[in-house]
This record gives C-alpha cells, sequence and structure tokens, in this order.
C-alpha cells in the first residue's frame, strides 16, 4: 500500500512539473486558435476537420500538425523526464539541471518530420515488409542491410534501429567533446527514437490500421491511452545499467514491441465489434474545440483487455532512455559532468534554437500519416 502510494506520488510530482512548466513557457497546454472570427471545430479522428462559421458555411481542413504526435507529445516527454531519475549520481546533476530542455525537446524528430528531408523514417520499420524478420536472418548492420536492400528500400520501410545505433554513436562524441549543447540536443532525439522503436505500431505496414478498417488506432494507442491511464502506472524501474551489446537492445526493443502487435488490433476489433462505432466515439473540449476522441468507456475497456501492454512499453522506453544515456557517457570515457551543469544557453544559442524550431513548422513535404 505505501508503495502504491509513493509511486502516486512521484508521478504526480513529476506530471505537475510539467504542467507547470507548459504554463509558465506557452501560457496554456495547447496552442491557441488564432484570433478573429469565430468558428465552430469538430476534429473528426485522424484525418480532417470540419470547420463552420455561425451562419452555416462548413468546410473540410486538415487537422493541424501538432495534433500529430508519435507516443504523443505528452508520453514522449514523460518518458525523457522519468528516465533522469535511472542515471547514477555522476550524471544527475547534469541531466537534472537540465531536465526541462530534455522534456520539452523530447518532441523535436517529430517537428522535423514534414521539414527536415530523411526524418520521417527514422521513427519505424516495416519488419512485416521484409521475408526475412527472423532475428537471426534480417541484417542487423546498416551497411549489411544496404548491401541487401539498398538505401530506397530501407528508407520506405523505416529505419529506427538503425538510427538508435547511429544517434547513440553521436551522443558519445558529444559527451567526448564536452559538447553540453550537443549532449542535450542529441540525448533528447535518442530518448524519442528509442521510444518510437518499443510502440508496436511501429513496426508494420499496418502503422494505423488502415489496412485493417481500424484507421486511427495508432493515435489512440500511444496518445490516448498514456493521457487517459498514465497516472496508474508504476515508473520505477530500477537505475541505468550499462549495454554491452546496444545494437542489440535497439533490435529486441523492436522485435519485443512487434510481437505485442497482434493484441494491438485484435482486441480493438473484437471491442469495436462488440459496442459498436456509436460506443466507440465521444467527444470532448480542447482549448474551446470539440474533438471527436475514443470515449472514455471504449477506452477503458480497450486498455483493461491490453493487460497493461501500454504501461510495459513505456517502462520499456524510460528504462531504455537511461541505459543508452548511461552507456554512452561511459563509452565517452565517463567525463565529469559537473561543471557542464552550469552551462545556461546563450541569447545568440536561444535565438538559433527558436529559429530552428520555427522553420520546423514549414509543411515542405509529406510523410505517411500515424493518426
Amino acid at each position: 500500500m505505501f508503495c502504491q502510494m509513493y509511486n502516486c506520488f512521484i508521478w504526480l510530482l513529476v506530471s505537475s512539473n510539467i504542467l507547470f512548466g507548459s504554463l509558465v513557457n506557452d501560457g496554456s497546454l495547447w496552442p491557441e486558435k488564432p484570433s478573429g472570427q469565430r468558428r465552430i471545430s469538430i476534429y473528426l479522428y485522424g484525418q480532417y476537420s470540419v470547420e463552420g462559421r455561425p451562419d452555416g458555411d462548413y468546410s473540410a481542413k486538415r487537422r493541424p500538425d501538432w495534433q500529430h504526435p508519435a507516443w504523443g507529445f505528452f508520453a514522449h516527454q514523460q518518458i525523457n523526464r522519468l528516465a533522469v531519475f535511472t542515471l547514477p549520481v555522476d550524471m544527475m546533476p547534469f541531466f537534472k539541471k537540465h531536465i526541462n530542455f530534455l522534456t520539452d525537446n523530447a518532441v523535436n524528430p517529430d517537428k522535423r518530420r514534414y521539414a527536415v528531408v530523411g526524418e520521417a523514417p527514422r521513427h519505424f520499420i516495416d519488419l512485416d515488409a521484409y521475408p526475412d524478420t527472423l532475428s537471426t536472418t534480417l541484417p542487423r548492420y546498416y551497411k549489411e542491410a544496404t548491401d541487401r536492400y539498398g538505401d530506397d528500400t530501407l528508407a520506405l520501410h523505416g529505419l529506427v534501429p538503425w538510427q538508435i545505433q547511429l544517434t547513440k554513436y553521436q551522443l558519445t562524441e558529444a559527451f567526448k567533446q564536452r559538447n553540453v549543447r550537443r549532449i542535450l540536443r542529441v540525448a533528447a532525439d535518442l530518448g524519442h527514437y528509442i521510444a518510437d522503436a518499443n510502440v508496436p505500431l511501429h513496426t508494420t505496414r499496418n502503422y494505423n490500421g488502415q489496412l485493417t478498417n481500424q484507421q486511427g488506432i495508432h493515435g489512440f494507442w500511444e496518445s490516448r491511452l498514456p493521457e487517459l491511464f498514465s497516472t496508474e502506472y508504476d515508473f520505477l524501474t530500477g537505475q541505468a545499467e550499462y549495454l554491452y551489446s546496444p545494437q542489440k537492445a535497439a533490435w529486441r526493443a523492436v522485435f519485443n514491441a512487434n510481437a505485442a502487435l497482434d493484441s494491438v488490433l485484435h482486441f480493438e476489433q473484437q471491442l469495436t465489434d462488440e459496442l459498436g462505432e456509436t460506443r466507440k466515439f465521444g467527444f470532448e473540449e480542447r482549448n474551446s474545440i470539440t474533438t471527436k476522441v475514443y470515449s472514455s468507456d471504449f477506452s477503458r475497456q480497450y486498455h483493461e483487455r491490453l493487460h497493461g501492454q501500454v504501461e510495459r512499453q513505456m517502462r520499456a522506453s524510460v528504462k531504455m532512455v537511461g541505459d543508452f544515456w548511461y552507456t554512452c557517457w561511459v563509452d565517452a570515457g565517463q567525463p565529469d559532468l559537473r561543471a557542464l551543469a552550469k552551462y545556461q544557453l546563450t541569447e545568440d544559442e536561444q535565438k538559433e534554437e527558436a529559429e530552428e524550431k520555427k522553420s520546423w513548422l514549414k509543411r515542405l513535404f509529406s510523410a505517411r500519416e500515424e493518426n
């Protein structure tokens, strides 16, 4: 009983920090709707909204990109934040000092998906696109994979396990150089890719249920469920451990996530058949916008049938992020991070960060939708 109360207290403390930070930085948890003539907006779950003026003029519009997160912005930020508390005492002061940066920037790779060439494939891998996905046959190293399939095929079907290996190398180099800004940026990105590798729907061509008439299941599993039920999860995963084979750890995460895919799809379809479409969806107000979402009752029953699956994958992500951060630091020679903990972005660096993020808002090309 005491452990449950303690876990709940820790989780509420962390959640309140994220909430407070969001309110301080942005003034709200959700982007504000542009000022002007009031519109009535109903977001159809997944892709389009119907916006209408009071005079009855309705038009279909694509949902804003900020409503298309992977793992959900909420979950990605929680995973990076909680991973900090798995680190040993020699790393904790530095990462604790910059915990807000690691939390806020956990979603940067998602923001870059439509603006940076080559970013989108780094978030997934379609294991079912390959005829030889057994652990003993699918090439684990990128060079071997390109020799067999070619760069274009790999980019088409996703790169996440190889991207984790590359980002791990980049973070190790940043530690060696004691480049604080680089350490923080790459560590935040690495946490994102690791979290994506632990999502079952990031391991299949049927990533949004579009092949089984279950459109929208991607956002349902990785955004809606964590937002509703993560306060009940136990995130005390233990201290970070050194990974003697980070490459194997990345692939193990991908295959473990893929093994859970059948349950993700089966139970959603089973529950839909039992309850019907009318009980499957509901409406909620978010920032004065009426949004069509999976109903609380449908979400609860689906979550129960998964028997803790979302919690297990989030816990695995938290522990794995901590393990990789720790491994990178050890492989870099365990540099003293105490002096680096005092680092603050200069005014010019802050402006550069802001301008870079602003550039990501420009949707330059399309990438596959996950909601």
